[in-house]
């Protein structure tokens, strides 16, 4: 189907923060979430990687989307969740400040990611949503593994 024809069709995205922005996900992606756990860090990984945790017996890396978002490193605090998603065939913990609601949005609606100049930013972010006076980022977790990491895991 092109985008025309599924221009009607509604997303249910899970929103989250990250310092003071808003940004959301597709549900469909989302295995669970959990409160923050201490990861174990693993030499010579990203900057971005804070380590693994134990997820019922299987080994879950944990990712800073705030820090791969190029926004800082992130302090957990007990506030702080765990987005544990699908990106490919893999499971993948995502560090987020908080998890808000679930957004309900029609594909239509959905702005297209602004041009800035930057490759980058076209990345990660799928579209913006503009609602209730909010702005807020829809992330592409297809790119938040970088393309080698991905071949690893397939």
């Amino acid at each position: 189907m092109t985008d025309v024809e599924n221009s009607n069709e509604t997303l249910e995205l899970i929103s989250f923060r990250i310092a003071e922005q808003e940004f959301c996900l597709d549900i469909m992606a989302v295995r669970e979430i959990r409160g923050w756990t201490a990861a174990t860090p693993l030499p010579h990984s990203p900057s971005y990687v804070r380590g693994v945790i134990n997820l019922r017996g299987a080994v879950l890396p944990i990712l800073d989307l705030k820090a791969r978002l190029g926004l800082g490193v992130s302090e957990p605090s007990a506030r702080s969740v765990i987005i544990v998603v699908h990106i490919g065939a893999r499971l993948v913990g995502l560090l987020v400040d908080g998890v808000s609601e679930i957004l309900a949005a029609e594909r239509a609606t959905i702005q297209p990611t602004p041009n800035v100049g930057c490759d980058t930013v076209s990345r990660f972010v799928r579209g913006i949503i503009a609602q209730d006076g909010r702005m807020t980022s829809w992330i592409a977790l297809d790119d938040i593994l970088p393309a080698e990491e991905e071949a690893e895991a397939a």
